[in-house]
């Protein structure tokens, strides 16, 4: 345990709109995502950036030689690594590819004259996400400690930047990938000691997940400034009275305790429909504009803006912040039969799926985004799962994903939608399809019967090699993906009238995974290829979600745009 933590040092349903629709987790106090307002600038810190992998024996050679002092590359040898993204798959080293342990990132950044002489400014480092355990040095000094390698952390870096003249900081953060019990997801470290089949110090990284294990700076790292008197967190919730939009806010203040706020929503025109005074209070909307999910209404996921304006008065004079944020308006209820959004019945037909391409692994980029959501308007569906279990994503706020028995589960009882996993014919009785519609009709029965709550089939699937074509269908052909498919929907068919709200795919894409005899380069129940070219699966969906929202969801508009390949939404 002792060489494990010496590696270690000091893992939610989703509706689409033109946004995603999903519940984050609650932080202490406010960490607004950086938007530039008439107060508010940012500077973006993606491209190149130095990297390091420690590969001493014990991985502690960057702390024994403190790294973060001076340049990389006075120190030793670096690479040019892209931000964001995953190292493992950018280089030809084998032995990066599958590193676990410290790896060092640097940055030399300009800064804007202003930022490091006005005291009146606050400037503030954010990333977005580094995975897992991360150290963050600002000229050599020490600014942050975040574990977790998949939410934001920030530093408030003023008094480093403006310390004395200067126009560059150099930006270092060391990350560790070693997974541990206590890590999301887990993980445990196995020292090989037999001598005749292990070199010395010889250790390799356990898993029980079905992804690999990716790590680097994942999004975008940047720069941000505020006032030094600023809005810290806005909260807002919503409801509908009628057809008047009621919108609660509550907003939190930084810096000073003496100050003024004053609120404004606008519409998607930018006219003012309602403004208030205060850090806290409601706005009503006459004749709102709903937020509705893709297929359900002509013009889905409207956005209001939720504008405020902060006035105060600092030792070095007058201060003005400015925060602007996206707000829909829309109910959520569940009945024991039925998800329903603004009161009306939703079925969820979507996806499961990973942050996974090749070169990138799980770092975020915007012409993969933009592909990706492409499809799954192509394919008609109108939710997405962020994989993978609750353990692994803990922003799923009403669903539990299980796949537990029924009569046992200590989850049901207090969740208002049961998410269930299941692959029949695939991991057990598999090649054996005509089982398929007794095994899942009595899951549905079960579950229902016990807890009398509505179900979302949350993961189904089958592995397909894309290219594979086997009939009659064998397993890992286009064709057995497809079979399985077609008997799980025989079921799906009769209990969404009843009380199934909804199916999600596994998968959106074939995904890497860790090399094992059972996974060939990679799991393959994506329904899209992991470079997005669709397999035969992907076909059987796309009707089948188009058939769905034009029986239950479909607007008029919105069936006109179908049929012409649906180019009326744009992100």
């Amino acid at each position: 345990m002792a060489q494990m933590h010496a590696l270690a040092g000091t893992a939610a349903v989703a509706v689409l709109g033109p946004l995603l629709w999903g519940c984050g987790l609650a932080l202490q106090g406010g960490m607004l995502y950086p938007r530039e307002s008439p107060s508010r600038e940012r500077k973006e810190l993606g491209g190149l950036w130095s990297f390091r992998a420690d590969f001493s024996a014990n991985r502690r050679q960057g702390f024994e030689q403190q790294w973060y002092q001076r340049p990389l590359r006075e120190l030793g040898p670096t690479l040019d690594m892209p931000v964001p993204a995953s190292f493992n798959d950018v280089t030809q080293d084998g032995q990066l590819r599958g590193f676990i342990g410290w790896v060092w990132y640097e940055r030399e950044v300009t800064l804007p004259q202003r930022w490091t002489q006005d005291l009146g400014t606050r400037v503030v480092l954010r990333i977005g996400s580094a995975h897992y355990y991360a150290i963050v040095w600002v000229n050599g000094v020490h600014v942050a400690e975040h574990e977790g390698g998949h939410l934001p952390f920030e530093a408030d870096i003023s008094k480093l930047v403006q310390a004395g003249p200067q126009e560059s900081c150099r930006v270092t953060i060391a990350i560790n990938n070693t997974l541990s019990l206590t890590t999301l997801p887990p993980g445990t470290i196995q020292y090989k000691t037999d001598p005749s089949k292990y070199p010395k110090g010889y250790f390799v990284q356990n898993i029980a997940f079905d992804f690999f294990n990716y790590a680097g700076l994942h999004r975008p790292v940047l720069l941000y400034t505020t006032p030094t008197i600023y809005i810290d967190d806005i909260t807002v919730t919503s409801s509908v009275d009628q057809d008047t939009g009621l919108v609660n806010y509550q907003i939190s203040v930084q810096g000073s305790q003496h100050y003024q706020l004053q609120t404004r929503l606008l519409d998607a025109e930018g006219q003012v429909v309602a403004q208030g005074p205060g850090a806290q209070g409601q706005l009503q909307v006459p004749s709102a504009h709903l937020w509705w999910p893709y297929l359900m209404h002509d013009h889905p996921g409207y956005l209001y803006s939720l504008e405020v304006r902060l006035t105060a008065q600092a030792p070095t004079g007058p201060v003005t912040d400015v925060y602007t944020l996206p707000v829909g308006i829309r109910t959520v209820a569940v009945t024991e039969r039925q998800f329903l959004i603004n009161g009306k019945p939703f079925y969820f037909h979507g996806v499961n799926k990973h942050e996974d391409a090749d070169i990138r692994g799980k770092g975020f980029d915007w012409s993969l985004l933009v592909k990706d959501f492409g499809l799954l308007r192509w394919l008609g569906a109108n939710s997405t799962v962020i994989a993978h279990t609750r353990a692994l994503d803990p922003t799923r706020p009403v669903t539990y994903v299980t796949n537990a028995n029924y009569a046992t589960d200590l989850g049901a009882p207090y969740v208002d939608v049961i998410c269930i996993n299941s692959y029949y014919s695939w991991y057990h009785d598999f090649g054996h399809l005509e089982v398929v519609p007794t095994q899942l009709t009595s899951q549905f029965e079960a579950w229902y019967n016990t807890y009398q709550k509505p179900i979302i089939q949350s993961e189904y699937g089958a592995d397909a090699i894309a290219g594979f074509h086997q009939d009659p269908p064998l397993m890992f052909s286009e064709e057995y993906q497809r079979s399985l498919l077609e008997q799980y929907h025989l079921v799906l068919d009769q209990k969404r009238r009843e009380y199934v709200v909804g199916e999600l795919i596994w998968n959106f894409a074939d995904f890497m995974t860790a090399q094992s005899p059972s996974r060939m380069l990679g799991n393959r129940k994506g329904i899209f290829t992991r470079q997005r070219q669709p397999k035969s699966a992907a076909f059987i969906l796309r009707e089948r979600y188009w058939r769905i929202a034009n029986e239950t969801l479909l607007p008029p508009l919105a069936r006109s745009a179908q049929c012409v390949g649906n180019s009326l939404f744009t992100l």
